[in-house]
Order: structure tokens, then C-alpha cells, then sequence
């Protein structure tokens, strides 16, 4: 299918959430990126890492401990995915690019590839939010249908049952299957990928390599390969599992929209902003918890609006996105709870199978 393309409005409503987000920035005296809270949080993350993996690859704790450590390292990936490397991703982790640089570095650590989600995540996935055959988030076909424009199948009666096996094996697909896709087809999903430079190719191959001796080849033979497997088993479901619900709980519940560009024109209804707000949900903002955990991804409305604003200060700019749209009356789409959503998102997954 062609690119969608939204309406190019003067005065349209992003550009006064904007004007107000910057407004709110100059009175305030702060920079829109992050601060010594992240910093701190980063380092605490990814220094618990660090010693957790050391623990595991190379004092071999007795099962019961080896078994809670490897639920411990998962989860740690995924807290490291959404609060390290999601912000310097976007450019929204430091002032500095240097910084935002060597924060998505650590995807390439963790197996995955900063090149490619930059492609899937921030230029794609951004843009075109739940436009079914560009955003590669809702490709999970044919083993579940995430929207009524995607083909049925007897399966997807079950999805809703089934979902958190395919969930829980997203990490292992994106690290050895998924980003090799992506690679050799040039592709995301239906999108073509920029030409990569010799120094993305280098990066590729180089970093996949170290994550297979960081992961694989130097715990088989410290452990064994049973010990090894379980642990590697244990916190890459973890971690796929975790990853995967927080994203889905964003996009994939009761009510958010699934628009399609205009067959003709390739037109989408909305301009930007406002799809962006219909297609996105918000949970649990008011659980602090939760928000230091996910990186602030539980104020998904705002990220997808402002996503070169650090997380940290979604909850303050929450308030002014907020307002705006009860002045414009678009409405704002918001779980009070985690389990409010889960159980959305479980709703909209049974809807998906039996429509």
C-alpha cells in the first residue's frame, strides 16, 4: 500500500500543544530531556544487571536462587529497554547526543539491533500508529489478528488464551529471527529500510556476535549447557513477555482506533496529533511504581505525541495534554489500573478472534 499522509493544517492541534509544551518548559526552567533522577535510575538498572549476570555466569547459585535471579535479569532487560534505551532512542535520555547515542547503544548489547528499531519503532511505528499494513507493531499474523482489517482464522477464536505463549517468545524472535528478517529483506513489514552505511553493517553483525558470547557461547561454558538453558530460557520469556504486554497495553485495547487511509487518496481522516491520541491509551499514571518501572510508558498518549520529552516529565505535561483535549472535546483514552487495561486488552483480543 501507498504511505499514509495526514492533513497539513496551519493551526492545527498539535501545533497548540506545542506552543503550550513549550510554554509550560520556559516557566518551569527545565529541559525538555532528562535529568539527575534518570541518570540515577540508569545507573542502578543497568548495574544491577551487571551483577546479577556476573552472579549467574560465574558463581552458579543453587536452582532455587538461579531460577529468581533469571526472573530478575528478565525483567531488568525489559526496565533497561524502556527507561535506558527508549529515551536515547528518541534523543530524549541527555542533552547531549553522545549520551542519547551510547543509551540506544544498549540495545545492541541486550541483542537487538538500534538500526533497525529505529526504523520499526521511531520513523514507522511513530508515524503511522496502528494503520494496519505499515505499523509492524500490529504484524503478528497469521497467529493472532490485532485488527478487523487482518485476515480471521479458525485460531483467533483462542487468541485471547493463547496470546501470552507468542508474547513471552518475543524477545528470543527479535534477537534471532525478527531483526535478521529485517536485514536480508531490507524491509519492516511492508516498509522499505534507509540504506545502511558500512559502519551499521559492521555494528549488525559485530554486536550480535559479542550478544551470542555474552548469552550463549560464555554461560554454556561456565554453567553447562542445562544450567544455561534454563536460565536463558526463564529471563528471555520474562523479558518478552514483560515487553511485549506494555507495548500492547498502548495500542491493542477496546477502545482504541484502527483508521485506514482513504483507498484513493491515500488520505488519513485525522491530522496527526489527533490520530495519535485515538489510536493511543494510557494506564495506571497514577502508580509511581509502575511509572519508574516502565519508563513512563504507561503515559503512552503523551511519548507519542512529545517523543523527544523524556519520560520523566510525562506526568506534569500529562495535565496540559489533558485539558487541551476536553477543550477540543477528542477524547482522552485512560486505564486507572494495570488490570483495567490487561483485562481491555484481553477483551479487544476475543473481540478480534470472533468478529
Amino acid at each position: 500500500m501507498n504511505i499514509p499522509k495526514f492533513s497539513n493544517i496551519p493551526h492545527s492541534f498539535h501545533t497548540e500543544l506545542k506552543q503550550r509544551i513549550s510554554e509550560y518548559f520556559k516557566e518551569v526552567g527545565r529541559s525538555s530531556t532528562g535529568n539527575y533522577q534518570l541518570f540515577i535510575k540508569a545507573v542502578v538498572l543497568m548495574v544491577s544487571f551487571a551483577l546479577v549476570y556476573t552472579h549467574l555466569v560465574f558463581f552458579t547459585p543453587a536452582v532455587l536462587w538461579q531460577v529468581l535471579e533469571s526472573i530478575l535479569l528478565g525483567g531488568l532487560v525489559a526496565a533497561i529497554g524502556f527507561n535506558v534505551m527508549h529515551d536515547g532512542a528518541h534523543g530524549s535520555f541527555s542533552k547531549y547526543k553522545w549520551v542519547n547515542q551510547l543509551a540506544a547503544f544498549s540495545l545492541n548489547i541486550l541483542g537487538g539491533n538500534s538500526f533497525m528499531w529505529n526504523v520499526k519503532h521511531n520513523i514507522i511505528h511513530h508515524a503511522y500508529t496502528n494503520v494496519d499494513g505499515v505499523d509492524d507493531d500490529m504484524d503478528i499474523q497469521p497467529w493472532m489478528r490485532m485488527g478487523i482489517t487482518q485476515k480471521k482464522y479458525k485460531m483467533h477464536r483462542y487468541q485471547h488464551l493463547y496470546f501470552w505463549v507468542l508474547y513471552s517468545l518475543l524477545y528470543i524472535f527479535w534477537v534471532f529471527v525478527l531483526d535478521y528478517q529485517k536485514y536480508f529483506k531490507g524491509k519492516v513489514g511492508n516498509m522499505p529500510v534507509k540504506k545502511m552505511a558500512l559502519n551499521d553493517h559492521f555494528v549488525f553483525w559485530g554486536f550480535k556476535i559479542v550478544h551470542l558470547f555474552l548469552f550463549v557461547g560464555l554461560p554454556i561454558y561456565m554453567v553447562g549447557f542445562e544450567s544455561w538453558l534454563i536460565s536463558f530460557l526463564i529471563f528471555t520469556l520474562v523479558a518478552g513477555f514483560v515487553l511485549s504486554l506494555v507495548f500492547q497495553l498502548a495500542h491493542t485495547v477496546e477502545h482504541t482506533a484502527f483508521p485506514m487511509p482513504d483507498k484513493i487518496t491515500g488520505k488519513m481522516e485525522d491530522e496527526w496529533a489527533i490520530h495519535q491520541i485515538k489510536t493511543t491509551a494510557n494506564f495506571a499514571t497514577k502508580n509511581k511504581l509502575v511509572s519508574w518501572l516502565v519508563g513512563g510508558l504507561n503515559f503512552q498518549i503523551e511519548h507519542h505525541l512529545f517523543p523527544k520529552v523524556s519520560h520523566v516529565h510525562y506526568p506534569a505535561i500529562s495535565k496540559i495534554i489533558k485539558k487541551a483535549c476536553e477543550e477540543h472535546g477528542i477524547h482522552y483514552i485512560e486505564y486507572r489500573k494495570v488490570w483495567y487495561a490487561v483485562v481491555s486488552h484481553v477483551a479487544f483480543l476475543r473481540q478480534m478472534g470472533r468478529a
